[in-house]
């Protein structure tokens, strides 16, 4: 599966930056559905974030999905690579 990599930097309530991907199929090109995915990813978090918009989620390129990561989109539509302070 070919997929878009979106590369997102947030800032946290404690002053951090969190830094993440959020994978989604080459088709998927609505950005509000991609932000609407980081959102989601977002609210789960026991801390309090900035808001997620185009200032902080970016197209970055376009790569093929690992089967694993593939399949995950499959099912939710999207993936998440935690990259920094995501914790």
């Amino acid at each position: 599966m070919k997929i878009s990599v979106w590369d997102t930097y947030v800032a946290r309530e404690d002053g951090k930056t969190m830094h993440f991907d959020i994978l989604v199929p080459t088709t998927t090109e609505d950005k509000d559905c991609i932000f609407s995915y980081g959102r989601e990813f977002l609210s789960k978090k026991p801390f309090q974030t900035a808001e997620l918009s185009s200032r902080e989620c970016k197209f970055c390129h376009m790569e093929q999905a690992a089967d694993a990561i593939a399949d995950t989109i499959n099912k939710k539509g999207y993936y998440i690579i935690e990259m920094e302070n995501c914790e």
